[in-house]
């Protein structure tokens, strides 16, 4: 089963996120920030990435754009996932390279929907 890293500083939203996936038979890696996302990422090759916006440190925006602009990662699809609702951080998510932008608190089936469209599923 496709193996999703999910980057998130709120331990509530880890394991949220994480309780739905391993649900649904994904095998879930866990970052804590921006930094240690994009390092892990570029370790372990996940088929997916559910990125946070607002953390400490690196930002969920600028983890994005990294992963999307290095050719080592910019194959692996990466959807926002944050409280940030606004049209304005939409476009500015999609301008980065993420596949997809939900707003939590995300809906289970829809997290699913939107993961198994961009895995090609």
């Amino acid at each position: 089963m496709a193996r999703i890293l999910v980057v998130d500083d709120s331990p509530t939203e880890l394991y949220k996120l994480t309780g739905m996936l391993e649900k649904h038979g994904y095998e879930v890696l866990k970052a804590e920030n921006g930094a240690d996302g994009v390092a892990l990422a570029r370790q372990e090759k996940p088929d997916a990435v559910l990125m946070d916006i607002v953390m400490p440190g690196l930002n969920g925006f600028q983890a994005t754009r990294q992963l999307t602009k290095d050719p080592e990662t910019n194959h692996i699809p990466v959807i926002i996932v944050t409280t940030k609702d606004q049209e304005t951080d939409k476009v500015w998510g999609t301008r980065q390279g993420a596949k997809d932008y939900l707003t939590k608190p995300v809906d289970e089936s829809i997290l699913i929907k939107t993961l198994k469209t961009v895995l090609g599923s």
